[in-house]
């Protein structure tokens, strides 16, 4: 560890960590279950409560970016603070909201203190870790986040069993005040000579100074890029499996839970891998997994629902393997800036998934083959992209080994 923890230690910061990063699907997967009851709760249109989850997933990105910069002008524990005590107060408010308006406008809040603490976790590993125990953690990291969108419906599906919908954000309080005490327990890991200065416009445009770092901004493309097919598979998925092949939701659980769970191997594969081979022999493999995906769907994913899950989870794997490889390598590029370099990984992320949910929504003549085409284009751009910045002079170091 580079910022020793006198508190936590190591098995306690890479928690803290960890539930940092579930913040996300906790936050809208948990609460799923119970948005088709919300329009006849509040009386009111699917629309407006489609609100509350567009409006969450478009303000935590704002959280995101937002927030990594803050946190390398006032300290980690600060912003984390800060971020906390929003996400809680919002929590509160979801679970006492008297209309959609307010249930909307609580959830946005929400969503910018989730974003707080999502951007700042990335930037921890950094303070916190170096060389092979930073793969481990952010293999952790990965490992445990891809989980949580698979419990976080069935856990949100067991609360509305016993409990009214409020519940649910009541629990996510629960979640808010447990990180709020382990923020206490952290020992600030960015110095204040360390610190960026300037009022928050000059901290702001420490984003744009990272992302003039060309080594750090087309790698963060070439990766990103697999989150957008990803996102329109989480969009497409229940349409695909229940309305196209006709299974129940009980089969469909299943089915989605099993990739969810496989996605778990990713992260192992890329601890496996960097042992063995090169970083940019493992990349590349991984680009190809991805693209033998989109064929293998793009062929035989009409077949079967059992055929067209076999055919995603290549992809599921790479998709997982990739995030934590490039995440390694990005933090890597910048030696300062932590937040704001954390702050643009997981901001592009989420908005090539946000592009990803949107491109698989579009009226293609049915899901599977629009899925494909998505897998096929993304995993060729990256490709692309992937083999242009191995011949430039911005390729990272790590990657020209």
């Amino acid at each position: 560890m580079l910022k020793e923890q006198k508190y936590l230690k190591k098995a306690g910061t890479i928690l803290f960590i960890v539930i940092m990063n579930m913040f996300a699907p906790l936050s809208l997967d948990m609460y799923l279950p119970a948005v088709p009851t919300m329009a006849d709760y509040f009386h009111t249109t699917k629309v407006l409560v489609n609100f509350s989850l567009v409006g969450f997933f478009f303000f935590f990105a704002i959280g995101i970016i937002l927030s990594g910069p803050l946190s390398d002008k006032h300290g980690r524990k600060t912003s984390l603070t800060v971020g906390g005590i929003l996400y809680v107060g919002a929590s509160l408010a979801c679970a006492e909201s008297v209309s959609i308006y307010m249930l909307i406008i609580s959830r946005i809040l929400q969503a910018l203190g989730a974003g707080a603490m999502v951007a700042i976790s990335t930037a921890l590993v950094k303070d916190c870790f170096d060389g092979s125990i930073r793969q481990k953690v952010l293999a952790i990291v990965q490992g445990m986040s891809v989980l949580a969108p698979m419990l976080a419906p069935l856990a949100g599906a067991l609360i509305l069993k016993y409990f009214s919908w409020r519940a649910t954000f009541r629990v996510l309080v629960g979640i808010g005040v447990l990180c709020l005490i382990l923020t206490a327990a952290l020992q600030e890991t960015l110095p204040p000579e360390e610190r960026t200065d300037g009022d928050l416009g000059q901290s702001l445009k420490r984003l744009a100074a990272v992302g003039k770092n060309r080594s750090f901004r087309y790698l963060l493309l070439v990766a990103a890029l697999a989150a957008a097919p990803y996102l329109a598979y989480i969009s497409v998925c229940s349409y695909i499996y229940i309305d196209y092949f006709g299974v129940s939701q009980q089969v469909y659980s299943y089915y989605f839970a099993f990739n969810s769970g496989f996605a778990v191997l990713g992260p192992c594969l890329y601890i496996f891998g960097t042992k063995r081979v090169r970083d940019r022999t493992l990349l590349t493999f991984l680009i190809l997994l991805a693209e033998f995906a989109g064929v293998s769907m793009f062929f035989a994913g009409r077949i079967s629902p059992l055929v067209f899950m076999l055919t995603f989870l290549p992809f599921t794997l790479a998709e997982a393997a990739i995030r934590p490889l490039s995440t390694n390598i990005l933090l890597d590029q910048q030696k300062g800036d932590t937040g704001s370099a954390s702050s643009l990984i997981n901001f592009t992320q989420t908005v090539f998934g946000s592009i990803g949910m949107f491109l698989g929504g579009l009226p293609w003549p049915n899901f599977n083959r629009g899925l494909s085409i998505i897998i096929l284009s993304f995993a060729s751009a990256s490709m692309i992209g992937w083999i242009l910045l191995q011949r430039s002079k911005w390729c990272p170091e790590e990657l020209r080994r």
